[in-house]
């Protein structure tokens, strides 16, 4: 799961039985199951039922906090924790399970320990407190708590703090990994990148050679591909200031890293820091410039193929934005829902972009050409731009308001007021940089004009 997502249950766990670098199996079993097994190897089924739900809680925590932070993928691992105690907890594929360990875990599976003020699953270090010490939970200790009649969360509080509490009912869902499954760069947006400018700003006060990117904004502007160019050079990645699966992991493990958040010291992540700019998901009932983006792709991709409906481009997510979107996930071998998170999101972006880079020039004629796909700003350059200014120089020549600009394939301050004029002129949301609802009424303004609207 993505740092800008709050902690869920995880259908499944992949557990390594073996140390991380020790070539072993990896197995995968539902969360429940795991916790199980955990608890059956780490303590005893006679002791108080307080002192167990307290170790159960610890074990949880700490499995989750391996989960939320993709401790081991953001190594480069392809599993989620290991069965290794050196490392992580006890784990015993297919051993058998005390009653009372079952019934409690399946009362408590889904909640677990954060600290107050953090979102992130607490690291619930612990040991056995007899042959192994450490600065957390003590699992023989907590017998003698329980005996002293402490409840299960006094216990976790006298071992992690006053500060702590428990997130219950937490909801359960497939564990997908955080990388987006597409290349991130100069033009892209979405909750993603605000992640990624989250994390190198962070990093940059333990790196200040790494420059701080001063807008989070989940736009990936030229600040953020500086600071990504500048962080691939100091940990030897490419040095082409976009986020692969490379760079994106290495940016989770150093973010990790700095913030100690798989240790007892953790600095935690802060519920400012997962405020997603962009709506997770859309769905019937949803409105607005999001809505219209989704209806404009949509729109472009029914244009090429006939098994998607024509939908109007208004910016309200009602019954036929709901079929389309079904019938595009069922062409794409989605789950056919009307629900658009981010699979579809995804889907429905490569579709589009599959349809800009196919199209010849000569197709538009004197049309203006569809939106390219990536979001245009200040700091860029390129043909892109240079088709943005001169639609806009054309406009401008109809409505005087916006200023006269040249076309340099350069997106200067004189752009962004021009696109900010026609945004204010048109109804749409004034921010300077120019989406698909922009681009779409750009270019049907020009097409109007130079075409008498044909």
């Amino acid at each position: 799961m993505a740092n800008g997502d709050l902690p869920y249950i995880p259908n499944l766990i992949t557990v390594h039985l073996g140390k991380p670098d020790q070539e072993a199996q990896n197995v995968q079993v539902s969360f429940p199951d795991y916790i199980k097994s955990v608890a059956s190897s780490e303590i005893y089924p006679t002791w108080p039922e307080s002192a167990i739900r307290a170790n159960i809680y610890a074990q949880i925590s700490f499995a989750l906090n391996r989960i939320y932070t993709e401790w081991y993928r953001s190594k480069g691992y392809d599993f989620d924790i290991t069965n290794s105690t050196q490392y992580d907890q006890a784990f015993v594929y297919g051993r058998d399970i005390y009653d009372n360990i079952s019934r409690i875990v399946d009362e408590i599976f889904n909640n677990y320990v954060r600290k107050q003020g953090s979102i992130e699953p607490y690291f619930t270090e612990f040991c056995n407190g007899t042959t192994v010490t450490c600065p957390g939970l003590s699992q023989w200790g907590t017998v003698s708590l329980a005996e002293q009649g402490y409840t299960p969360y006094e216990i976790l509080q006298y071992y992690y703090g006053d500060d702590i509490e428990i997130v219950r009912n937490a909801p359960i869902r497939s564990n997908i990994p955080s990388y987006p499954g597409t290349v991130l760069r100069l033009g892209s947006s979405g909750n993603e990148v605000q992640d990624i400018q989250i994390q190198l700003n962070r990093i940059a006060d333990n790196y200040p050679s790494i420059p701080k990117i001063p807008n989070i904004s989940g736009r990936f502007d030229q600040n953020t591909e500086n600071a990504v160019r500048q962080f691939q050079k100091i940990f030897n990645l490419t040095q082409d200031g976009a986020v692969g699966k490379s760079t994106w992991y290495k940016i989770k493990y150093i973010y990790n890293s700095v913030k100690r958040l798989g240790e007892l010291s953790s600095e935690g992540i802060k519920y400012d820091e997962i405020a997603n700019v962009l709506p997770t998901v859309l769905r019937r009932g949803d409105t607005g410039n999001y809505v219209q983006a989704l209806q404009y792709y949509l729109s472009v991709i029914g244009y090429f193929n006939e098994f998607i409906p024509f939908i109007q481009i208004d910016g309200i997510f009602g019954p036929a934005t709901e079929d389309a979107v079904k019938q595009f996930q069922s062409l794409y071998g989605l789950t056919a829902d009307g629900i658009v998170g981010r699979q579809t999101w995804n889907k429905l972006e490569d579709a589009y972009l599959g349809i800009v880079r196919s199209l010849p020039e000569e197709y538009y004629g004197a049309r203006a050409k569809i939106y390219p796909g990536r979001l245009l700003q200040e700091g860029m350059r390129g043909d892109d731009i240079t088709d943005l200014q001169t639609y806009l120089s054309l406009i401008g020549r109809t409505y005087t308001e916006i200023p006269e600009i040249p076309v340099t394939g350069y997106f200067g301050s004189q752009t962004a007021d021009a696109v900010r004029k026609f945004q204010e002129l048109f109804g749409i949301p004034v921010s300077g940089v120019v989406g698909p609802p922009t681009w779409n009424a750009i270019a049907n303004e020009y097409n109007a004009i130079t075409l008498g609207g044909l």
